[in-house]
């Protein structure tokens, strides 16, 4: 089994990126995914986010609201601090719990989808760090134009998480991912390929 983390900057594409080797046959792990999982109603992820930043962050249907929580922590690296010590064990728990059961197949490449993966030190996890890159013109662009995020907070999401340097200098592999989804297509094959042939031979 060959364990990848895939991380990039928000924007980049990572998502589609996964999607793709998802299409290809790797096993994903989706950190983004499982940390909803986590403060879903009923979870105790839930309740201690709500103890510690009240419930008016909760919508009528008893949900967190995530738009407004990320409006607060965002701007405020002491709040982001405290919810990221409430969910990522949790997720952390959850992800090796998946990544437990995917060990039965030898060949398998388990892919874990981690944006925070540089940002938290946790290249020595995985057997590859693949980093799926873009300019932060392209990244501005799509978080305004597709996401429907205001400049100025698309420009606050992108300056919480770390420098595109210092995620580029993490990566084994590096996606780059300004140009078409063609092009995105047909690098994603490539690194497919290298993975693959890798977990084989591992």
């Amino acid at each position: 089994m060959l364990s990848v983390g895939l991380t990039g900057g928000i924007g980049t594409g990572k998502s589609e990126v996964s999607r793709l080797l998802g299409e290809h046959g790797a096993v994903i792990i989706d950190a983004d995914r499982i940390a909803r999982e986590v403060v879903a109603p009923g979870t105790e992820g839930l309740a201690a986010v709500v103890a510690e930043f009240g419930e008016e962050f909760l919508t009528a249907e008893g949900t967190l609201d995530r738009p407004r929580l990320g409006s607060v922590v965002f701007g405020d690296p002491e709040r982001l601090k405290a919810l990221n010590a409430i969910v990522h064990p949790l997720v952390g728990a959850r992800s090796a719990e998946l990544q437990r059961a995917a060990e039965d197949t030898e060949d398998a490449v388990v892919v874990h989808d981690v944006p925070l993966l540089v940002e938290n030190d946790l290249m020595p996890h995985y057997d590859v760090v693949v980093v799926v890159d873009a300019s932060p013109g392209t990244q501005l662009d799509r978080l305004v134009r597709l996401r429907g995020m205001t400049e100025a907070d698309a420009r606050s999401r992108m300056a919480a998480q770390t420098t595109r340097e210092r995620r580029l200098a993490a990566a084994d592999i590096v996606i780059d991912n300004d140009g078409s989804p063609e092009e995105l297509r047909e690098r994603v094959a490539e690194v497919w390929r290298r993975l693959s042939g890798r977990a084989r031979a591992a």
